[in-house]
């Protein structure tokens, strides 16, 4: 297979993809960015869009000004742009503009709470902890097991479904794993969940940049109820996420979170809400994040999801290829050729602290990466097959060094150069390790 297909327009279209930056020598390099599953810098087009819609931003909503007039059709067009983009039924879906992805299921968790009732949500043993940790305190939460490789079990999760004969409120998945790259399949996922009277929440962050999502495929019960994503990880990194969902589940009770904006009348005794979405959106909103965040979705579209798709397909191909022949390194990532996956590919290097190794290729060839549990701790201790036994010990030990991998994750402006750049600095160190310690 040729991988070294010319993609270098693709570098033209982000911000500070030619950065030199100090090594530990002094000397200066060109950055290199393998660590775009935190986050990713914007496109050219965003910064682009920002500064031409400076000269006309004005507070929105209620303002009679031209500007705020336009600044507010501005804003509410957008939510049928992000309806578009993944597919939704504007219909019956809104979209809430919310800071990130980890406040959109937040919301959505206290949105679905009722009360002192505690319903079933599962969950999952792979996910961030920004789709875990919201439902622990108002819901019963569950976790579907994955199997030796990381991957979910469809097979536990409809033993669980069953086990609970329909009173599970919601199944709340990751659409790819933001540590081993693993593309869910949430249509499957979706369809289990609908059989069995339930609803489901796709988190989005690391899926929607990358891979083409619709939420309302021709089979109804395969549809996404709930997704939520971020505008930092798909080159609009100015504050804004998005919560979608159909609007009946925001008509009734209040928002967790009231204020300007929210209420369309208020006395001391009494208040008649907003509408769905405004009654979710409090306070003076992020418009420069969502002029972003349109300006991005417009880039990727006329990019094609599925070219991006392919494309980094083959980076991720072509990075697994070169690290798999290395000695001394594991990986933490299996798929085959042609299986859904995004570019992020998790390793170690035998003897070496994932710490350590991520310091020296920031030092030595300017290339960032992300260490550690990348916030997903219980994911992680699976993985590297730590017991609870040994997490007590780390809990007791709070100066012991703390597991984990070193990830590195593709944008589409990664090449094949920078990952021979990476692969030769590894080599490097795995046949000179004391030289590194």
């Amino acid at each position: 297979m040729n991988y070294k297909l010319s993609r270098s327009h693709y570098r033209n279209l982000v911000v500070g993809t030619d950065t030199k930056i100090p090594l530990s020598n002094g000397q200066l390099t060109t950055a290199i960015n393998f660590d775009n599953a935190a986050s990713t810098p914007p496109f050219v087009s965003v910064m682009e869009e920002i500064v031409k819609f400076s000269t006309m931003y004005s507070s929105i909503h209620r303002g009679t000004g031209y500007k705020s007039q336009y600044s507010s059709q501005l804003f509410e067009e957008a939510r049928l742009s992000v309806l578009k983009f993944v597919h939704a039924n504007p219909l019956q879906d809104t979209v809430i503009f919310v800071k990130n992805t980890t406040e959109a299921i937040n919301k959505l968790s206290y949105r679905l709470w009722e009360g002192k009732k505690r319903s079933v949500v599962l969950s999952t043993c792979m996910e961030h902890h920004s789709n875990d940790l919201p439902w622990r305190k108002k819901f019963q939460v569950e976790y579907v097991q994955t199997d030796l490789q990381g991957k979910l079990s469809l097979e536990d999760l409809e033993g669980k479904l069953i086990k609970h004969k329909g009173n599970v409120k919601l199944v709340t998945v990751t659409g790819a794993s933001n540590v081993t790259g693993y593309v869910n399949p949430i249509h499957k996922i979706a369809e289990l969940a609908h059989h069995y009277k339930a609803k489901i929440l796709v988190d989005g962050a690391q899926l929607v940049p990358h891979y083409a999502v619709n939420m309302k495929p021709k089979n109804p019960l395969q549809h996404i109820d709930y997704l939520a994503f971020s505008a930092h990880k798909m080159y609009a990194p100015f504050g804004i996420g998005v919560l979608i969902g159909p609007k009946e589940t925001f008509e009734q009770g209040i928002s967790e979170f009231v204020g300007g904006g929210t209420a369309e009348t208020v006395t001391h005794d009494w208040v008649v809400w907003e509408k769905p979405p405004h009654n979710e959106e409090a306070g003076s909103p992020n418009v420069i994040g969502v002029v972003a965040l349109v300006a991005a979705i417009k880039t990727l579209t006329a990019l094609g999801m599925e070219t991006i798709d392919h494309y980094e397909n083959q980076l991720t191909n072509y990075a697994n290829s070169k690290l798999k022949s290395m000695p001394g390194i594991t990986l933490y990532s299996q798929t085959a050729l042609g299986e859904p996956r995004i570019g992020v590919i998790p390793f170690n290097i035998k003897g070496l602290a994932h710490e350590r190794v991520a310091t020296i290729l920031s030092n030595q060839a300017g290339i960032a990466v992300r260490t550690g549990c990348f916030c997903t701790q219980p994911y992680i201790q699976k993985l590297l097959s730590i017991s609870p036994k040994q997490m007590e010990f780390y809990r007791r030990s709070a100066d012991a060094p703390r597991p984990g991998l070193v990830r590195i994750s593709f944008g589409l402006y990664n090449d094949f150069a920078e990952i021979d750049v990476l692969t030769q600095l590894l080599e490097r160190i795995i046949k000179h390790p004391t030289t590194y310690i």
